[in-house]
């Protein structure tokens, strides 16, 4: 898990970068382009988070024993596939976090995909969005976050996000279930 971590958090860093190099505008036009792709053409998605695991490498038997990794919930999206074959994406879910509150997060996904099969894709990407948690009063927090997903027939994903940390604190991977609508 470790391993997968490092990866997805590698990836992340040179995709930003790649981003960087070319110009701000440029950047710019794509994504808002992207965007009304979705929105405009893009198919209804339906995303069910159920598990928050909090690396035992990072908390100790305490905070572990404490925390709820069950974090079940639901959401909407809207989704399309590129001529690429990458996928991107508008979403909102709200799962219950660690405390067992109720978190909400939404934003813009983009996910660069590689065929295993006729069926099977994996994927490696990014999201740009906000969280909304008790600790902060319900207040839209940004959240950058490294993607990856194993997708079947381009039907249903299964993705997880992860949070960066310190000691107790962060650490966490989310996994939902993501399945086309339409």
């Amino acid at each position: 898990m470790r391993l997968l971590v490092i990866i997805i958090t590698f990836f992340s860093v040179l995709t930003f970068s790649s981003a960087q190099a070319a110009s701000l505008e440029e950047f710019s036009q794509n994504f808002l382009k992207d965007v009304k792709t979705i929105w405009y053409d893009g198919d209804y998605d339906a995303y069910i988070p159920f598990y928050a695991w909090h690396n035992r490498l990072a908390y100790d038997d305490e905070h572990i024993h404490k925390y709820n990794e069950q974090a079940l919930g639901f959401g909407l999206g809207k989704s399309h596939y590129d001529e690429k074959g990458n996928w991107s994406g508008l979403y909102a879910f709200g799962f219950k976090d660690s405390n067992s509150y109720l978190e909400t997060v939404f934003g813009y996904a983009y996910m660069y995909n590689w065929d295993l099969s006729e069926n099977w894709h994996v994927g490696l990407g990014y999201t740009l969005g906000f969280t909304q948690r008790h600790e902060y009063s319900y207040i839209p927090v940004p959240m950058p976050l490294p993607l990856a997903e194993i997708n079947y027939k381009r039907m249903m994903s299964l993705q997880m996000a992860y949070v960066p940390g310190l000691k107790n604190w962060g650490n966490v991977a989310l996994l939902w279930v993501r399945a086309k609508l339409q």
